[in-house]
């Protein structure tokens, strides 16, 4: 079977990723330093643990499993802490992308799917956020992520390394059969923080900001299931295996739902009430992020089925419910 390496494959995303690879017949191999991923969610292929600035191990690793092709999902990507830590994250996201793309040269692996992000356009209200809107992140983790697009482009031209981006909104929703989830120490994302909240794991929920340019105040975001998400990861690698040229996507449904719409769902869907309080706004947060592209269903036939807000939210809490990883 053709390996894929999946860099952060222990992660939210990572892992559900390595489910749909295997599902398709792919061994996926996770590399992971385990800093924020869990090695419980390591279930569908081999494991490596090492960190993407060891320039050593990723020889290793590519030497051991010839990977045809890179998933690259490791990152920071807090905007909050990028705001406060720049530094950080320019060296985990930047500096460790630039270690595993000479790897991969050095390994003649030059199939390349990395998971960008759409805080790479920044704040932008009232733009129709397609791939071909201006980049103008305003916080260091999506002037990271611009960056490595960058570095993709450049060692395109100089080494011939192949890419497919995917510029994605908000990420929710969990395993419908339950292998895998969402699961972060510290939590950080609206869902599972709500529905810690609504179980009583934490006090209340707090909303961030409730005087933006909105209907109801609150921040507007465009999410997407987690397993649509990495759909679309599959579908490009296939679209690089089939020799089509490098492309850059979005990945969103065109729908925002603002923070007070999601809580109301939440409400709806697990009927039971979420504790809420009202906080300041955070440091590099836009009011609205939507996407305004149909490329990804035109080119590569993506289609995000099960990205309604009620069975994002009812898939993540039949996962919440369950304990998985939380020890």
């Amino acid at each position: 079977m053709t390996t894929i390496l999946v860099t952060g494959g222990a992660g939210y995303i990572g892992s559900h990723a390595c489910k749909v690879l295997k599902q398709a017949g792919y061994t996926p191999v996770t590399y992971d330093n385990l800093v924020t991923g869990w090695q419980d969610a390591v279930k569908f292929g081999p494991f490596e643990q090492g960190d993407l600035s060891d320039a050593d191990r990723l020889d290793a690793v590519f030497a051991k499993h010839k990977p045809a092709a890179i998933m690259h999902f490791a990152a920071l990507s807090q905007v909050g802490d990028s705001m406060k830590d720049p530094g950080t994250y320019w060296r985990n996201n930047v500096l460790g992308s630039l270690t595993l793309i000479e790897a991969a040269i050095r390994a003649n692996c030059l199939d390349f799917v990395f998971s960008s992000t759409c805080a790479t356009y920044g704040e932008q209200d009232g733009v129709v956020l397609d791939e071909t809107a201006m980049q103008a992140p305003i916080n260091a983790y999506g002037a990271s992520k611009r960056a490595i697009e960058d570095m993709l482009n450049n060692f395109g031209a100089s080494h011939g390394l192949r890419s497919v981006i995917f510029r994605y909104f908000n990420v929710a929703g969990a395993d419908p059969e339950g292998e895998v989830g969402e699961f972060h120490r510290p939590e950080t994302h609206l869902i599972p923080l709500m529905l810690d909240a609504i179980d009583g794991k934490r006090p209340a929920l707090t909303i961030f900001g409730t005087d933006y340019d909105t209907p109801d105040g609150t921040c507007i975001r465009d999410y997407v299931h987690v397993m649509d998400l990495v759909e679309a990861h599959l579908l490009g690698v296939k679209w690089l295996e089939q020799g089509k040229p490098n492309r850059v996507f979005n990945l969103g449904t065109g729908t925002g739902f603002s923070v007070r719409q999601v809580v109301a769902s939440s409400a709806n869907v697990t009927n039971r009430d979420v504790p809420m309080t009202e906080g300041p706004r955070r440091p590099g947060d836009a009011t609205a992020l939507v996407s305004g592209s149909n490329r990804a269903a035109n080119e590569l036939g993506w289609s995000p089925s099960r990205s309604t807000m009620p069975q994002m939210i009812a898939d993540a809490w039949r996962w919440h419910q369950s304990g998985h990883y939380d020890q």
